[in-house]
């Protein structure tokens, strides 16, 4: 993707940008995009803070190199920062600035008579907004997303194409909510009454903070009775499932085809990695780490870093994990072993009998 900016940025600005310091190179050389330290080239700014890519550093062609400290094995120009990481993240909103959306609806939007719609809100092509609804201050709503009745968007929210968001759900400022989402479909519950499965209504809502960031293709199921409730500062992958009730705490991290379920409470800054799974009413305690692929069948103290299924201390785990490979040769060791066990027994035995 070509940057927006296409006079580009000179180092010198880039550098005062970032609270940096330029260190060799022409300050008037202009850079226009950003790109991998394998692969930048002319006009092409990159960054190093990953130790296990400095063999690149001297092959490297980019225009300039953001850098925690000077690297003399680095040709390029540097910019000298404190924090490489979050220098890129300036640098990237400045080559690549969001995108603006135009107040106004498209004639294709269906709005109800009695929702409350910012006048510089945008509604896109084939949006629907039902009764009560209210989409707050600069609020973006892309094409073919729906918002039931009672719906409440905060401003500077942007919701991507397809969004469902069911009645009554809440959903904080400046929010993303990614393409092709649902936020407060019906949690699942049944009971067997003898002869079949009845549904349990599901009346409560969805409730997710501010500045929260929910990835594509998530479902989020409404409360039981009360809230599911996304604090503030979350930010979850794609393909991920919370059920009802579940509360995730400030600031957590939920990566990619995380399944939590009913009733499970998360802490403050946790860590979900891939693929785990969360047993419903269990909680994780603030700051716990859980590994990716991990099955929590019990709750989780604060701080705790665990991984496996059932899930264990990860550095019990990482113990299993290099033995796991050689079961097959123990295993051979083992009737070895075994077998000239009998073999003393029976001669053990026969000296026995000869006596």
């Amino acid at each position: 993707m070509a940057a927006d900016n296409c006079q580009g940025l000179t180092l010198a600005e880039v550098a005062r940008a970032v609270d940096g310091e330029l260190v060799g190179g022409n300050a008037g050389q202009r850079v226009y995009r950003v790109a991998p330290l394998a692969t930048a080239g002319p006009g092409e700014l990159t960054f190093f803070y990953d130790r296990k890519l400095a063999r690149l550093l001297a092959s490297s062609a980019a225009e300039v190199v953001v850098v925690g400290k000077r690297m003399p094995a680095c040709p390029r120009p540097q910019i000298v920062v404190a924090r490489p990481d979050l220098a890129v993240i300036k640098i990237l909103r400045l080559l690549y600035p969001e995108k603006k959306y135009p107040p106004g609806r498209a004639a294709t939007a269906v709005v109800a008579a009695s929702a409350e719609i910012a006048a510089d809100a945008f509604l896109g092509p084939g949006v629907c907004v039902g009764e009560r609804t209210v989409v707050g201050a600069g609020a973006a709503l892309l094409p073919g997303v729906v918002l039931g009745d009672d719906v409440v968007v905060g401003a500077g929210t942007v919701i991507h194409p397809n969004v469902v968001v069911y009645d009554g759900c809440r959903i904080g400022a400046r929010c993303l909510i990614h393409a092709g989402t649902v936020i407060g479909s019906d949690g699942y519950a049944f009971t067997w009454d003898g002869r079949r499965h009845c549904k349990i209504p599901q009346v409560g809502i969805v409730e997710i903070g501010d500045d929260v960031e929910i990835g594509a293709n998530n479902t989020i199921d409404r409360a039981a009775l009360a809230v599911t409730r996304i604090g503030n500062g979350v930010k979850t992958d794609n393909l991920v499932q919370i059920a009802h009730n579940v509360q995730i705490g400030d600031h957590s991290l939920v990566v990619a085809q995380v399944g939590i379920a009913g009733s499970a409470t998360i802490g403050r800054n946790v860590i979900l990695a891939g693929q785990v799974g969360v047993a419903g009413h269990l909680s994780i305690g603030d700051g716990a780490i859980v590994g990716p692929q991990t099955g929590v069948t019990r709750s989780i103290g604060p701080g705790e870093v665990i991984t496996g299924t059932p899930q264990m201390p990860h550095r019990e785990f990482l113990k299993a994990a290099a033995v796991f490979t050689k079961l097959p040769a123990m295993r051979q060791t083992l009737q070895r072993l075994e077998k000239e066990i009998e073999q003393l027994r029976s001669q053990l035995k026969g000296e026995k009998d000869g006596e």
